[in-house]
């Protein structure tokens, strides 16, 4: 499966407005919950919060199908929409992207920082990383 590529990260959002802008987010997490939608459907789920011009919601979904994170599907003469990744395939993608990407620019700084967050951290967890650097030095 073809590796969604985000090329934007904003460290002072929360959620999926780190990877997406906030309509973006809206229609994501609106897709994420069903099946396949019209631009109809999202627009109209979107508007049970504030009222949202139809093209609006057509151009974004549109700039998501070409950033392949959605796929367009013609049925008659409506376009369906769908997530090409299931959310938890998305943020498991990232965030791997994300690590990668500071351990590679940061490394030791990264590492240490990390360390020093986990004194309070839940002990199920450490147990996994501790599980896991075991793993790694024997290989």
């Amino acid at each position: 499966m073809k590796k969604v590529n985000i090329n934007t990260f904003n460290y002072n959002e929360v959620g999926l407005n780190r990877f997406f802008g906030p309509l973006e987010s809206k229609i994501m997490e609106i897709l994420w919950e069903g099946s396949e939608m019209s631009i109809r459907d999202v627009q109209q789920r979107l508007e049970i919060e504030k009222a949202i011009n139809f093209n609006t919601v057509s151009t974004v979904m549109n700039r998501l199908v070409k950033k392949e994170i959605l796929k367009k599907r013609v049925q008659g003469r409506t376009s369906l929409f769908k997530p090409i990744k299931k959310k938890e395939q998305f943020l498991e993608e990232q965030s791997r992207k994300i690590t990668e990407n500071i351990m590679d620019e940061f490394g030791e700084l990264i590492i240490n920082h990390i360390l020093e967050s986990l004194e309070d951290i839940d002990q199920s967890i450490l147990y996994t990383l501790e599980q896991r650097i075991i793993e790694l030095k024997s290989h």
